[in-house]
């Protein structure tokens, strides 16, 4: 059976079309109207991805964004028609893996899936895949961060950004670099958001944020990881 898709839209007009649309491409498709319906669907059953419109009657998208990611890690395409640069930052800091905005072609819908699948579906098929940089343990499998042993909290598209430079360690990448390693495409609208999340991923990982050691600025062309760490 294909992989289970929650499609989150209170259109029903549009839940049909993509419906329709996303089984022929072999996956299966569960289509919630409201949040609170997609959050018990959630709790009941297991899902591969969610497919999240911001725009709901009865809880904000970004509300059921924050409360999946309270419990689980699945993959969360956001859709919304607002095209405020806003919500799309804050949906990536909640923990959204992709934003895409209406109107959109069900194809490119599709491809956007795909990608935040496989990304998803490589974590699970190396379980013991852990990197090690002295202190610092990140958990691919289980997309842990530990610091000393202690957890570190990120969110999920956090994580693949510190993933993409731990995986390049000791080499600079741009900013357009890193958007291509953590989401599997380059998405302009959130080229601007790098700093602000590199800024909270030292918050959490950096013995002195103000003076990283682990992630670090080369002014005007990026970041790198540094491969030697106490």
């Amino acid at each position: 059976m294909g992989q289970h898709i929650l499609l989150v839209e209170d259109d029903a007009r549009l839940a049909e079309m993509l419906s329709e649309y996303l089984r022929q491409a072999g996956l299966r498709v569960t289509v919630a109207p409201l949040g609170a319906l997609a959050l018990e669907q959630l709790a009941a059953t297991s899902h591969d991805a969610v497919v999240l419109d911001l725009t709901l009657p009865d809880v904000d998208g970004l509300d059921v964004c924050r409360r999946i990611r309270t419990r689980a890690d699945t993959p969360i395409l956001m859709l919304s028609a607002r095209g405020d640069a806003v919500d799309r930052i804050i949906g990536l800091e909640l923990g959204a893996d992709d934003y895409l905005a209406k109107p959109f072609e069900p194809r490119e819908l599709l491809a956007r899936l795909r990608a935040i699948l496989r990304r998803g579906g490589r974590a699970r098929d190396s379980p013991d895949s852990v990197l090690r940089f002295g202190r610092l343990e990140i958990d691919l499998a289980a997309r842990v961060v530990q610091l000393d042993d202690a957890p570190r909290e990120l969110t999920s598209h956090q994580f693949n950004l510190l993933v993409a430079l731990a995986q390049n360690a000791g080499r600079v990448l741009s900013r357009d670099a890193l958007m291509d390693l953590a989401k599997g495409e380059r998405l302009e609208s959130f080229d601007r958001s790098i700093d602000v999340h590199m800024s909270r991923i030292r918050a959490a990982i950096e013995d002195d944020p103000k003076r990283p050691r682990r992630v670090i600025t080369v002014r005007g062309a990026g970041y790198v990881f540094a491969k030697a760490q106490d």
